[in-house]
């Protein structure tokens, strides 16, 4: 079959490569018919994340058709249409009975991202996201394995939904509803939300259906920032033209700050050429400027939530001002599982549409020109999707 396969930072290829095959009875053979390029890939893609092999297959927001099934499959059959959770999760854990997909305790053979690990067990393995996860092989590709297929994979039912419609139930749509359920955002909130990529639009989407009031968005983008305030009524705050976007925020909001934050953004935050050197050479992980801004731009005793990836230390993380604030902080890897029948139900009677964020509709032929049109914003892109067939 062919996939898509990681050779270095900017280095990926479409190559043939053994098909995959049923190994345990609770698996499924799934032939995608779509697969996404998520913003987390391009921090592979840029060779940020460490333990990535040569010919790793990439992608983990992928659905397709199940072509076969392991013997204890009773979930889904053959010829089903199914979207793919982004963890792996085995439904039976202490996690899991809690609805806490994404810290599944038995699927990850890897080692985890925790730095101070401890006798702690990793959370849930991962698809196409470095052997810290797993290294699971991901769904950029034609055919793709799906382990416990009795808990992932979310049956479409014959309703006229579209692959696009739908797709993003794999990862950036729970991911964005769950970050606005994270920040305690309901009628008459208002939020920050720092960043203007998928996960960002899809918070900001989520925020609406929670019915937020007033939604700030900071973004250096400009196209990025006029789709979202047509789409979403966001106020839009460029970067590059404004010194303190927090501080703007605080002024529009009385002095005070909004209820909640959401840094959809993590551990790439553009910020000074001093946090950059430092984290080029791994003294910090992170600049650490979005969540800083988040922390600042939010009221006494609202909520900063964190969708967008960390890993280690954070430069310059102001634990004192969340303390002097009374703010509540949630984030994490996204339990997608426990919000994806939700959501479709969202979508089939038309209050999401997170489809309207597409720019770019390829074959999987072309991927490796797809990360590179994502990953330096040509063309106005917002999200790229990969078909097959």
């Amino acid at each position: 079959m062919k996939a898509l396969t990681y050779h270095g930072s900017k280095d990926v290829r479409v190559e043939t490569v053994p098909d995959p095959r049923i190994v345990d009875p609770d698996d499924i053979l799934l032939r995608v018919t779509a697969t996404a390029i998520c913003g987390s890939d391009l921090h592979i893609y840029r060779g940020k994340i460490p333990m990535m092999e040569h010919g790793d297959i990439l992608g983990h927001e992928f659905m397709g058709i199940v072509e076969e099934t392991g013997s204890a499959v009773t979930r889904v059959k053959k010829g089903d249409r199914v979207v793919i959770p982004f963890t792996i999760s085995c439904g039976e854990c202490f996690y899991c009975n809690r609805k806490l997909f994404a810290a599944c305790e038995t699927t990850n053979t890897g080692r985890g991202a925790i730095v101070n690990k401890k006798d702690t067990r990793p959370g849930a393995a991962l698809f196409g996201y470095s052997h810290l996860y797993g290294g699971i092989p991901g769904g950029q590709a034609e055919f793709v394995r799906v382990p416990k297929g009795n808990v992932g994979p979310l049956v479409i039912p014959d309703s006229g939904l579209s692959d696009k419609q739908v797709l993003f139930l794999s990862d950036i749509l729970p991911t964005g509803y769950m970050a606005a359920i994270n920040a305690a955002i309901g009628k008459g909130s208002t939020v920050a939300i720092f960043g203007a990529g998928p996960v960002g639009l899809m918070a900001a989407a989520s925020a609406r259906l929670l019915g937020a009031e007033r939604i700030f968005m900071v973004d250096h983008h400009q196209y990025r920032l006029d789709f979202a305030q047509q789409t979403y009524g966001i106020e839009p705050i460029n970067f590059d033209h404004a010194d303190d976007p927090a501080n703007l925020i605080i002024d529009r909001m009385d002095g005070r700050g909004v209820d909640a934050s959401i840094d959809a953004v993590g551990f790439e935050a553009k910020g000074s050429v001093v946090e950059t050197a430092l984290t080029a050479v791994k003294m910090e992980g992170s600049s650490g400027a979005s969540v800083r801004q988040a922390i600042a731009a939010t009221r006494r005793g609202g909520s900063v939530s964190l969708p967008g990836v960390y890993a280690g230390w954070v430069h310059g993380f102001l634990l004192g001002d969340v303390f002097e604030k009374g703010l509540s902080i949630k984030g994490g890897q996204t339990h997608a599982q426990n919000y994806m029948p939700q959501l479709l139900e969202h979508i089939a009677n038309g209050e999401l549409h997170p489809e309207a964020i597409i720019t770019h509709t390829m074959p999987l032929a072309d991927a490796a020109r797809g990360y590179e049109i994502f990953e330096k914003k040509q063309e106005d892109c917002r999200k790229v999707v990969l078909t097959n067939g």
